[in-house]
């Protein structure tokens, strides 16, 4: 067993107890700490114009250094003008104290406590011990300012120094009476643990605000991420069969090519045995990576992944869902590859369906290019018109049912399968007041057209 595990609770936390204070009062108490301009985004602020604002964020400076004035015009005793030198010293050392919490604010408290008697002692027109009236402030601002730009538990040690001072001070010069002109140590622990309860409650509330704020964000980056994984995912299910399809007509292909051939030389029937064992072995590792990805409840559709030969159905049952939609097709239609037929189909779906939840009773047009490059995509819808969508759990009329909703997730899956083929997308309010989605897949020509 270690020494620390040997030690008694009581031992171990008063052991805690020495950490924190040598921590939070000795370890690097004169460091170089400037106080930092404060945030001008708050509601009061934000509002004030620009280069008021600019200069708003140094109040804290301005508040401390007032506090400092006062505090140096209070050792003249009530008058306008100090009555000897010796009185302005003594407000120049409190004053001093307080300056310093600018820029090290644990020195500051340091100073502060060692300034008291000796500001006592020479101020001995003022006849209060151990506090004089400027060194009373000027502590009091200190243990303020230095409990906002500190730690909660170096507030608690400072308070508990300072009444260790006074109780001290008292017992040696013999003075038990509690007053503005007597032993004011009561009413001093009194109003700065008052000043030190407020401020510590006040940072404590920004440090929980700050840890919300910050959790809120990491949330959101993980549920974005989130989200863009489910997309991909998905984008893999389906595209399964399409790549799976065409590495089995490989390897038909290559076990059927050497049987067309006359005496085919052993290379050619080696060679397409290797193409045919490549094949299996790709189309083997492709079915393993996707049950890595695929849910336990995943089924696979019996059906064939759709194309746009198929977008005409997809049409007629968003008209019935109460979604006018007229088609346009430019250019010479042709077949492409499976991939981006699926890809191009999923993306009209899903901006189909967020004009039926988000625009009900709104127009939309699809527009589907063939150009040399590629294939082009516009879907466009204008303002709602009617009622929002029907929550998921209410039913649809008799006869007819919804369109195939997206996954919740409709933009990011549009850019997630036009970056994966290296196409462009474009998403956007229209001036109406609909919504216009554009992307462009670009297609490699077969070598035969090129040639």
């Amino acid at each position: 067993m270690t020494d620390t595990e040997t030690r008694s609770p009581e031992i171990r936390l008063a052991s805690g107890a020495l950490a924190g204070l040598r921590q939070d009062l000795f370890h690097d108490a004169f460091a170089y700490r400037p106080l930092q301009p404060m945030n001008t985004d708050g509601a009061l602020t934000g509002r004030l114009p620009g280069r008021i604002r600019a200069r708003a964020g140094w109040t804290p400076h301005a508040v401390v250094l007032g506090l400092a004035l006062i505090t140096l015009l209070l050792s003249a005793h009530g008058t306008t003008d100090f009555d000897s030198t010796l009185s302005f010293l003594t407000g120049l050392i409190s004053a001093g104290t307080v300056v310093m919490t600018l820029i090290r604010p644990v020195g500051a408290w340091w100073a502060s406590l060692v300034a008291t008697p000796v500001v006592g002692l020479l101020d001995n027109g003022s006849g209060s011990w151990p506090w004089s009236d400027s060194a009373f402030l000027a502590h009091l601002v200190v243990l303020t300012v230095v409990a906002a730009r500190t730690r909660p538990r170096a507030a608690a040690w400072m308070w508990a120094g300072t009444a260790l001072y006074g109780f001290l001070a008292g017992a040696v010069s013999g003075t038990v009476s509690v007053g503005i002109n007597g032993s004011d140590t009561a009413m001093m622990l009194f109003l700065s643990g008052v000043a030190l309860l407020i401020t510590t409650v006040g940072q404590v509330r920004r440090e929980a605000h700050r840890e919300v704020t910050a959790q809120q964000t990491v949330t959101a980056i993980e549920r974005d991420r989130r989200t863009l994984l489910e997309e991909r995912t998905t984008i893999a299910r389906e595209l399964h069969d399409v790549v799976a399809h065409h590495m089995s007509v490989v390897a038909i292909q290559a076990e059927a090519a050497p049987y067309r051939v006359t005496d085919p030389p052993p290379e050619l029937t080696r060679s397409f045995e290797v193409i045919r064992e490549n094949a299996v072995a790709a189309l083997t590792e492709l079915r393993r990576v996707l049950g890595v990805v695929r849910a336990e409840d995943y089924e696979a559709p019996d059906a064939p992944q759709p194309t746009l030969a198929e977008l005409d159905g997809l049409l007629t049952n968003v008209r019935e869902a109460g979604l006018s939609v007229d088609k346009s097709v430019t250019g010479a239609v042709r077949e492409l590859p499976q991939g981006v037929e699926l890809s191009a189909y999923r993306i009209v779906q899903e901006a189909l369906s967020n004009a039926l939840r988000h625009a009900p009773g709104a127009r939309a047009q699809v527009e589907i290019s063939y150009v040399l490059g590629g294939l082009g995509l516009r879907v466009v819808n204008g303002p709602p018109q009617g009622l929002v969508k029907p929550s998921s759990g209410s039913q649809p009329p008799p006869g007819r049912e919804y369109p195939i909703p997206g996954a919740g997730h409709g933009i990011t899956g549009m850019r997630e399968r036009v970056t994966m083929l290296n196409g462009e997308i474009t998403t956007e309010a229209t001036r109406e007041g609909g919504y216009e989605i554009t992307a462009f897949i670009p297609v490699q020509r077969p070598a035969e057209e090129s040639s």
